[in-house]
């Protein structure tokens, strides 16, 4: 007597990363407490550089035109921090084994916790900017120089948000992916984000001048005020570019030896 099995078929790629980007979106929205403090610690920081200490740095009293490009890359950088905890908690929970019987692809739940992040950080870099306009912000960009500096925003994003993922694959537990990922937040401050680099003891300056932040910095700042990008678009693109293929590369690697397959 001949049975037929009956086979399931696997979900479609496109569906099965819907229903992670949902699944993170939604743990987002849940999650007030953290999206505030993506959007507060920025507007805070900005606030403290252009009132506490713009005076001292710019006595003019524009240094709130040069401090909010620097301003944007930190909140951008702050939000995608969270991703690193929020991988490494799905990946010690025991929840990725529960997805690795179900007939889709488990590292979807990766992808959906990078686009989640990018839509909560787009957001924060919307109101940051906005405050920013309130308190004297004044760029000279038109609509192109706009969309040039969105764009690679989204691409540093995208970038450290894969970082920080591939940083909670790998790590232990939610605790030590926050620690790793707390170091990675220095970085701007090492840049030309809150001083010019040429300010900077010789020692430092060459850092400063040749780590990944400072030309994306520089690029948007030069975008929205209207000035020269110079070569720092290149290695702004470039930069970002590196960073995202080899946070994928790892990503990809990493979460296979953590889950098994898929």
């Amino acid at each position: 007597m001949n049975f037929s099995r009956s086979t399931v078929q696997p979900a479609s790629f496109a569906a099965t990363n819907a229903v992670f980007i949902g699944r993170s979106i939604r743990h987002s929205l849940r999650n007030v407490e953290a999206l505030m403090m993506a959007i507060i610690l920025p507007i805070m920081l900005m606030l403290m550089f252009t009132y506490v200490f713009g005076g001292a740095i710019d006595p003019s009293g524009d240094y709130v035109n040069y401090v909010v490009p620097g301003i944007i890359l930190l909140c951008a950088g702050f939000g995608s921090s969270s991703t690193a905890v929020d991988v490494a908690t799905d990946m010690s929970n025991g929840i990725i084994d529960r997805f690795r019987t179900m007939p889709i692809r488990s590292v979807s739940v990766i992808t959906g916790h990078v686009v989640a992040s990018l839509a909560r950080n787009l957001l924060a870099t919307g109101i940051v900017i906005g405050v920013a306009l309130l308190v004297g912000f004044r760029p000279d960009a038109g609509i192109g120089d706009w969309l040039g500096a969105l764009g690679l925003v989204v691409l540093f994003i995208l970038a450290f948000t894969w970082l920080f993922a591939a940083i909670g694959i790998v790590t232990g537990s939610p605790s030590a992916a926050s620690g790793y990922g707390f170091v990675l937040l220095f970085v701007p401050y090492l840049s030309s984000a809150f001083v010019p680099t040429s300010t900077m003891p010789s020692w430092l300056q060459g850092v400063a001048e040749h780590q990944p932040i400072t030309p994306v910095i520089e690029t948007i700042r030069a975008l929205l005020t209207g000035t020269p990008v110079g070569d720092n678009g290149w290695w702004a693109l470039s930069w970002c570019s590196a960073i995202l293929a080899g946070a994928l590369t790892w990503c990809a690697i990493a979460f296979r030896r953590r889950s098994g397959r898929r």
